[in-house]
C-alpha cells in the first residue's frame, strides 16, 4: 500500500517494478579515478573530514586525545617544538584507521588550534600514510578551508569561573578580605573545569601538582589535596591568597576563556581541611634520622620553605628574624585585604609545631654576625628579602612628606594589628609606580583614607601605559573599581613645593611629563618624553613604589671578595648554593627577585642541596 499525500493508504500500480526495466540498457555515469584523487572531493560547508592543527596555537595540552573514543589521536613530541613555559613540546597525531570522524577533539581543544576541513578522500596504497600529524595544510595540500568548527553550542569547555571578589561598594570601607571562599559546590564546579594538561606546573616556579590537588577536589578528598600542597609547598595559607600565580596565566582554558582558579582552589583545601588533618600530614613527614644543625636567616617565603624541608629532613632549624614576627614581607608588606593575619599565622605556628626555632628580633650583620652564626651551625640559608624601598633622583625627593612604599605598608599591617597608631597620611596623594607594591600602596591608602576622612583621592603615575603596567590585570581592574586615579604614560619630573626656599615649605603636587617610551630596541630600560607635554597632579603626599632593595650588612668584606653581588642579588649555583662559600645558601629576593612563589621553590631546592652538601661530608 502506498499513502497519499492526504493520508489516506491506496493500492500501489501491479506495473511499477516493470518501469525500472527502461534503465537497465542506459550506460552508466562514470567517473574516471584520475578525476576523483587528482581534485580534492569537497563536502559541504559544515563536512567532517581531515583534521587541520595551527602549530602556532597549539600548546600540546592533549585534551584532544583525551577525549577520542576510539583512542584514535596520540601525543608525539617534537624536537622542532620549543619546550617553553606554558606549553609541552608535544603535537597530536591522528590514525585515520580508527578515526570516527566524531569532531569531539575540535569541539575540546583549548586553543581552537584544531579542526577540520571539507576534504574527505585520500588516496594511497601505504597504510602508514593514513596516521598523520595534522599541520595548516590539509591531508592532500588543498586549500579547502574549514569544514566543521567549534561553536558556542558545541564547545565541551566551561570557560567561566564564578566570582569570588566582594562587591565594589564595600569593599575600599574596610580591610576585610576581598576573596570570598569557595563552597563545596563552588569548588566543584571549579575543579571540573581543569582538564589535567598540566602546563600550569611546568610553568608554576615550585611545580607544585596542581592538577593533582585539583582532582583531589573533585573526588572530594581533602586530606589527599592537603598532602599535595605540603610535598611542594609549606605556606599553602599564604600562597591561597597572594601568590603570583603564573600557573593561571598559561592555563589551557584561558586560551579562549577565563583560567581555572588554582589560587582559589588551593585556598579552599586550606580552608577546609580539619585542625587535626594539619597535624597529621605535617608531622608524619618530618624525619627524626638527620644529623646537623641548619641556621636560616630571614624569616620570609623562602626562609620559612627552607625551615620546612631542612625539618622534614631532620636537621635541627633556627631561623632568625629581624622584626618582631616571623613572616617577612608577607608579613609586613601584603595589604591585610589580601592576606588576613590569621592566614598567616597559621602557616608559621604550624612551622613552630614541627620544632622550627625561631629568633625573632634578631638582625644578622647587627646584632649578631654570619661569621658567628656559621661557626654554630653546619650550613647557612641567606633569605633575607629586599626590604628597602628604592628611590628616584627628582628634585624635591627628600621632602619629610615623600614616603616609601615598604614603609606605609608595614606601618599599616601594625596599624590592623594594634601595634600602632594609623599612619599619618593626607587627603591628597600621588604613588609613583606601576607595578603590584604600588597598587598595593595605593588601594592601602585608599582605605586609610576612608577611615580617616570618609573619602579617598590616590592618584597613581607610572612610566608605563596601561597596555604595558607590569602589575596583575585584578590589580589594575579592582584599583579602578575602587576609585585610583591613573596618570599612566608619565614620567616625574619633581616634587612641586610651595615655597622652595622655606624650611617649613609643604608638598601641592608632583610634576609629570608625557613618557613616549619606556625601552629601546632591544628591550632595555630608555625612557624617552615628550618635554612639551607637562602637568602638575595636585597632592600634599607622595608615596614612590619603583622597587625593593638590600643593603647586605651581614658580609663582611672577606665575604664579598668570595661572591659575586650584582645589583642586589646574590649569584647562587642551581642547588641554591652560594659560588665562593660552599657552606652558604641563599634564596628569594636577594637571588630571584620579589616573587614569593619563587621563594618557596628557593627555599625547596636549598633545603635539598644543604643535606646533599652534609650527606656528602659524611661519606
Amino acid at each position: 500500500m502506498e499513502k497519499h499525500s492526504k493520508g489516506i493508504y491506496k493500492k500501489k500500480n501491479l506495473f511499477a517494478p516493470i518501469k525500472a526495466w527502461k534503465y537497465a540498457l542506459r550506460k552508466p555515469v562514470t567517473v574516471p579515478m584520475e578525476d576523483i584523487f587528482d581534485k580534492p572531493r569537497v563536502g559541504p560547508k559544515n563536512s567532517r573530514g581531515f583534521h587541520v592543527n595551527d602549530w602556532e596555537k597549539c600548546i600540546g595540552c592533549g585534551t584532544c586525545a583525551e577525549v577520542c573514543p576510539t583512542e584514535a589521536i596520540n601525543m608525539v613530541k617534537r624536537s622542532d617544538v620549543a619546550n617553553e613555559e606554558g606549553s609541552h613540546p608535544e603535537r597530536p597525531t591522528i590514525d585515520y584507521g580508527r578515526c570516527c570522524f566524531c569532531a569531539l577533539c575540535v569541539d575540546i581543544c583549548t586553543t581552537g588550534s584544531l579542526n577540520m576541513t571539507r576534504e574527505y578522500l585520500h588516496n594511497s596504497a601505504d597504510a602508514e600514510d593514513f596516521y598523520r600529524m595534522p599541520t595548516e595544510d590539509s591531508i592532500n595540500g588543498e586549500g579547502t578551508g574549514f569544514g566543521y568548527q567549534k561553536t558556542d553550542d558545541s564547545n565541551l569547555l566551561d570557560l567561566i569561573r564564578p566570582n569570588m571578589v566582594m562587591e565594589n561598594s564595600s569593599r575600599k570601607k574596610s580591610f576585610i578580605e576581598i576573596i570570598k571562599g569557595y563552597s563545596l559546590e563552588q569548588a566543584k564546579i571549579e575543579a571540573s573545569r581543569c582538564v589535567g594538561c598540566e602546563v600550569c606546573t611546568k610553568t608554576c616556579p615550585a611545580n607544585m601538582h596542581i592538577p593533582q590537588y585539583i582532582d583531589a577536589i573533585w573526588n572530594g578528598d581533602i586530606e589527599e589535596g592537603l598532602k599535595l600542597l605540603y610535598k611542594t609547598n609549606p605556606l599553602p595559607g599564604v600562597c591561597g591568597s597572594i601568590c603570583t600565580h603564573t600557573c593561571e596565566s598559561v592555563c589551557s582554558i584561558g586560551k579562549l576563556g577565563e583560567p581555572v582558579a588554582i589560587r582559589w582552589l588551593k585556598r579552599y583545601i586550606v580552608d577546609n581541611a580539619p585542625e587535626e588533618m594539619y597535624d597529621k600530614v605535617i608531622m608524619e613527614p618530618v624525619s627524626k634520622t638527620g644529623e646537623g644543625k641548619i641556621a636560616v636567616v630571614g624569616g620570609g617565603a623562602a626562609g620559612m620553605s627552607a625551615s620546612y624541608y631542612l625539618r622534614t629532613l631532620g636537621y635541627d632549624v633556627d631561623l632568625y628574624e629581624a622584626k618582631d614576627k616571623v613572616g617577612g614581607v608577607v608579613r609586613y608588606g601584603a595589604p591585610t585585604y589580601r592576606l588576613p593575619e590569621e592566614r598567616l599565622d597559621k602557616d608559621v605556628d604550624l612551622l613552630e609545631k614541627i620544632g622550627v626555632k625561631f629568633h625573632v628580633n634578631t638582625k644578622v650583620g647587627v646584632d649578631i654576625s654570619l661569621e658567628e652564626i656559621s661557626k654554630d651551625h653546619d650550613a647557612v640559608f641567606l633569605s633575607t628579602g629586599f626590604p628597602l624601598s628604592r628611590s628616584i633622583p627628582i628634585p624635591n625627593i627628600e621632602h619629610k612628606d615623600v614616603r616609601y612604599a615598604m614603609e606605609l605598608l608595614a606601618g599599616a599591617r601594625d596599624y590592623k594589628r594594634g601595634s600602632l597608631e594609623m599612619p599619618d597620611i593626607s587627603e591628597d596623594i600621588v604613588v609613583i609606580g606601576g607595578g603590584n607594591v604600588a597598587f598595593d600602596v595605593g588601594r592601602t591608602l585608599e582605605r586609610l583614607q576612608q577611615e580617616k576622612y570618609g573619602k579617598s583621592n590616590v592618584n597613581m603615575v607610572s612610566l608605563e601605559t596601561r597596555d604595558i603596567l607590569p602589575a596583575d590585570l585584578e590589580e589594575i581592574e579592582e584599583g579602578e573599581e575602587e576609585g585610583l586615579h591613573y596618570f599612566f604614560g608619565n614620567g616625574p619630573v619633581a616634587v612641586v613645593l610651595d615655597d622652595e626656599d622655606a624650611s617649613d615649605s609643604v608638598i601641592t603636587g608632583l610634576k609629570v611629563k608625557c613618557c613616549v617610551s619606556v625601552f629601546n630596541k632591544e628591550g632595555g630600560f630608555a625612557p624617552e618624553f615628550d618635554e612639551e607635554k607637562i602637568q602638575i597632579i595636585p597632592a600634599s603626599q607622595v608615596y614612590v613604589s619603583i622597587g625593593q632593595m638590600n643593603d647586605h650588612p651581614y658580609f663582611s668584606e672577606e665575604m664579598l671578595s668570595k661572591i659575586e653581588v650584582n645589583r642586589g642579588k646574590v649569584k647562587t649555583e642551581e642547588n641554591g648554593q652560594v659560588i665562593g662559600l660552599n657552606w652558604l645558601f641563599a634564596g628569594g629576593d636577594i637571588v630571584n627577585g620579589p616573587d614569593i612563589i619563587h621563594g618557596v621553590a628557593d627555599g625547596h631546592r636549598a633545603a635539598r642541596g644543604i643535606d646533599e652538601l652534609l650527606q656528602n661530608k659524611k661519606k
